[in-house]
């Protein structure tokens, strides 16, 4: 168990800006409400109030505060696109009186997230514009509007604007030969209102210019005088400014920016596709045209305009969110890399290659002695990628058999196994198409290493393969012996240094035998052998969580001290979060760390007394699966990339992988549970009704698990 000192940070600083810290969020349900579960869509509205939290912290550096709200706003972006654009769709298919599992209707849901939707975006630009702005300003950093500038800056911005962006607009009048364009999901676009007739004669009333995706969303000035500020502007104050040179000889009403969020989930029958790929190709040309679910624009829109895209995109003002600022926050997220001032940042940590590993021994021999266990991003990815790496180049490694999901469009794993295949290696990937908004780059990838003889596996049909597995067979001797590599967190170097996640290298027979066993199912035909130590879905994964829920029940009854502590992201799959009440009225002590959804009700009386729930938000995403059971003392811990889901117990590939070695077991424990249980700084806990409560700080000291563990590895 780690001591509390080991991540005790500093004493607690006082906490004053404009809009204090939000320290406790609205209740999920309605007051009284008996129903067993809370709604999964307004869990993840919370989720994000809790981050959005961060963006309000004044002891947060300012640059990073910024990139809180921003990340709020992709999170939106992404609820729009797929949850609501998702219920949305159901409403029209089923019964109007048809329940979610929380009890409440599609248009119920729907009516209170709108609701709390559009709060949390009035707060989200109040925080940007009464703190974080002035804050950056404070710092000499500016974010203008045209107007805002000098006069010195307004005939700069008018020449970049007359040079580097009108000439690449296309502005389009609306007309019975020009009817209203097709609008990118998520694009920046102006409607412009004016009056008078052009050189065609033609009288202008309506018109919409998009603005290309490649132009930067916000253009830095140049400095006069070599002063230290720095001045960026907006792109869209710089197109509103330039109407006129737009429109020549047109009177301008009005010009305001929107910004249309459509239905962006793919959908692929299993039963009829033929070539999931090229299947795909034709879904991914069209993803940007879905139906449209969201609207924002400009606050001062006038109300003709505004009626006008509403009607135009079939929408009602309550899928409308005026904004006071640019429509599209999330492209603000660039401007921390924009400036050179690391005082404005969190402090700059590089992840640790262990010690023991820099040794002349290779990295085979040392897992011949012992497993490695890395918790990134505290311990680099690296290993992980010389892994692979070296694999690649040992002229005794015969096969790689790789999974992956997200990988990125540079990936250096990917030029490994590229390169394994030119050296004569087996290389089996399965390769997940269906990896949301990753879909293009892996067809990429697919493409490049189908080309140069590489094994390319696109899955089960219908079961996403969201395992995390790196298996390699070498020849030793007259024996091939297989090590692998087991995670919780994608093959992708930079959520690696932005996501807390643990990888497992391993040469244990058994457990390499069972992931060579699962590569084999994936790739052949052929009934799925029982497995003794790995639970994997669609398969036992479900069934073992309730085995082992049920188990602890028994222990509990018996007299004995039953117990679970799990985290994850997501918990939604009502048939565990039973099982985990049926387990708190055994008595059964039950801590749970999830991060963002939690449908589960934990402290209701006779239901959840002996259910905790915690989330902690932070500077790094806590995206580790860990499933603990205490089992009469011998202590069984998983490491999962599965979520407690319908999805990952019945719809992906996952696998859910027992930790054996008792040092690397107890230390999984410390810093993947206990330290977060013990946090102070940035954990919440959920009550009853759905709310979630800042822990308050009883003590001089502020604890923070993840600054602590930035400490104990720095």
């Amino acid at each position: 168990m780690a001591r509390k000192e080991q991540f005790i940070v500093s004493k607690p600083k006082p906490r004053v800006c404009q809009s204090p810290r939000l320290s406790k969020t609205e209740p999920l349900l309605p007051q009284k409400s008996s129903g067993i579960y809370i709604n999964r869509e307004l869990s993840l509205i919370s989720f994000n109030e809790r981050v959005l939290s961060l963006g309000q912290d004044r002891s947060i550096p300012i640059l990073e505060r910024l990139k809180y709200l921003c990340i709020v706003a992709n999170n939106l972006d992404e609820l729009f696109e797929i949850r609501v654009a998702g219920l949305k769709a159901r409403s029209h298919e089923e019964p109007v009186d048809s329940k979610l599992p929380d009890g409440l209707t599609i248009e119920e849901t729907l009516t209170i997230l709108g609701k709390r939707t559009q709060s949390l975006v009035q707060l989200q630009y109040d925080i940007l514009n009464k703190s974080v702005l002035p804050e950056l300003k404070k710092e000499g950093i500016n974010l203008l509007n045209f107007h805002e500038l000098d006069n010195q800056q307004k005939r700069w911005a008018s020449a970049y604007f007359k040079n580097n962006v009108l000439p690449i607009l296309t502005p389009l009048g609306l007309d019975p030969l020009h009817p209203f364009p097709k609008v990118l999901n998520k694009s920046l676009n102006f409607i412009i209102e004016m009056r008078g007739k052009d050189s065609y004669g033609r009288k202008g009333r309506v018109a919409i210019v998009q603005a290309p995706r490649l132009l930067s969303r916000i253009i830095e000035i140049p400095r006069k005088n070599r002063v230290a500020e720095i001045t960026f502007i907006n792109l869209s104050s710089l197109i509103e400014a330039h109407a006129t040179s737009i429109f020549p000889g047109m009177e301008i009403i009005g010009i305001f920016q929107f910004r249309i969020t459509r239905n962006s989930d793919l959908y692929v029958d299993d039963e009829e596709v033929t070539d999931l790929r090229q299947a795909l190709k034709g879904e991914l040309s069209q993803r940007n045209y879905g139906d449209a679910v969201r609207i924002e624009t400009d606050k001062a829109i006038s109300s003709f305009c505004l009626n006008y895209l509403l009607t135009e995109f079939k929408l009602e003002t309550k899928d409308c969110y005026l904004v006071d600022g640019p429509v599209n926050l999330g492209r603000l997220i660039t401007l921390p890399d924009c400036v050179a001032t690391p005082n404005l940042k969190f402090k700059f940590f590089s992840p640790k290659y262990p010690e023991y590993l820099k040794g002349k021994e290779s990295l085979f021999d040392h897992l011949k002695r012992e497993d490695v266990l890395l918790h990134h991003p505290y311990e680099c990815f690296d290993v992980v990628a010389d892994f692979i790496n070296n694999a690649a180049e040992d002229k005794n490694v015969v096969a790689i058999f790789q999974t992956i999901y997200r990988t990125g469009s540079t990936s250096g794993l990917m030029r490994s196994l590229i390169n394994a295949v030119n050296k004569g290696k087996e290389v089996t990937v399965i390769l997940e198409l269906m990896a949301r908004f990753d879909e293009e780059t892996n067809i990429n990838w697919a493409s490049k290493l189908e080309e140069i003889g590489a094994h390319v596996v696109f899955g089960v049909v219908g079961n996403k393969t969201h395992a995390k597995m790196c298996l390699i067979v070498r020849r030793e001797g007259k024996k091939l012996i297989r090590y692998c590599h087991l995670g919780t967190g994608n093959y992708h170097p930079k959520t690696a240094k932005l996501y807390t996640d643990f990888s497992l290298l391993t040469s244990n027979k058994s457990i390499s035998a069972e992931i060579h066993e699962i590569f084999q199912r994936l790739t052949g035909l052929g009934k799925a052998k029982s497995l003794r130590h790995i639970w994997q879905s669609p398969f036992r994964l479900h069934k073992n969580v309730i085995r082992a829920i049920k188990n602890e029940m028994r222990i509990t009854k018996a007299g004995g001290k039953g117990k679970i502590v799990a985290r994850m992201n997501s918990l939604v799959e009502t048939q565990v979060i039973d099982a985990l009440y049926e387990a708190s009225k055994c008595g059964v002590l039950i801590e749970l760390l999830v991060r963002g959804v939690c449908m589960l009700r934990p402290g209701v009386p006779g239901l959840s007394d002996n259910i905790i729930v915690r989330s902690t938000v932070g500077r790094f995403l806590e995206h580790s699966r860990i499933f603990f059971f205490r089992n009469n003392g011998k202590d069984d811990l998983y490491l999962s990339s599965a979520d407690w889901m319908d999805r990952n117990f019945f719809r992906r590939v996952e696998i859910a992988f027992p930790i054996l070695n008792e040092k690397l077991k107890k230390r999984i424990f410390d810093e993947g549970l206990q330290m977060h249980f013990a946090e102070n700084a940035n954990n919440w806990k959920m009550s009853s009704d759905g709310s979630y409560q800042l822990r308050k700080n009883s003590s001089n000291q502020t604890i923070s698990c993840q600054d602590g563990l930035l400490k104990k590895y720095s």
